[in-house]
């Protein structure tokens, strides 16, 4: 695919994706038993056939069913709905939303987490060069 806006995902593409993941594999069905308020059956399988031609989901024949199975591991498509989470509540700006995160009602970072965030940062700083 090299139009990128082919790679972005709507809310049901990633409610879907994670179903996907969770199970490993599954029918048009039981992703739709999956779901948090789930949309209708055609619409699930439009879904995914629209993630299929984006190159997130490959398909195996199971009698007159399809099973649905992640093409590639999660990452490219939580990287995907991060980058749209970035772009629609902090305007893409990376630093508002760590400081968001950082601030959520949960416990603060340990320090191995705050270790590793500081050498994304400084691996990021030496790309950037």
């Amino acid at each position: 695919m090299h139009d990128p806006r082919a790679r972005v995902l709507s809310r049901r593409e990633s409610e879907i994706l994670e179903v996907i993941h969770r199970l490993g594999e599954a029918t048009a069905a039981q992703v739709q038993a999956g779901m948090p308020d789930p949309p209708g059956y055609s619409s699930v399988r439009k879904h995914l056939s629209i993630l299929e031609a984006k190159g997130f989901l490959d398909h195996r024949e199971d009698g007159p069913r399809y099973v649905y199975f992640a093409a590639a591991p999660p990452q490219p498509a939580a990287a995907s709905a991060l980058r749209q989470v970035v772009r629609a509540f902090f305007g893409g700006s990376r630093a508002q939303a760590l400081s968001a995160f950082l601030s959520l009602d949960t416990a603060p970072p340990t320090d191995a987490e705050i270790r590793a965030l500081q050498a994304y940062i400084e691996r990021a700083r030496e790309e950037g060069k």
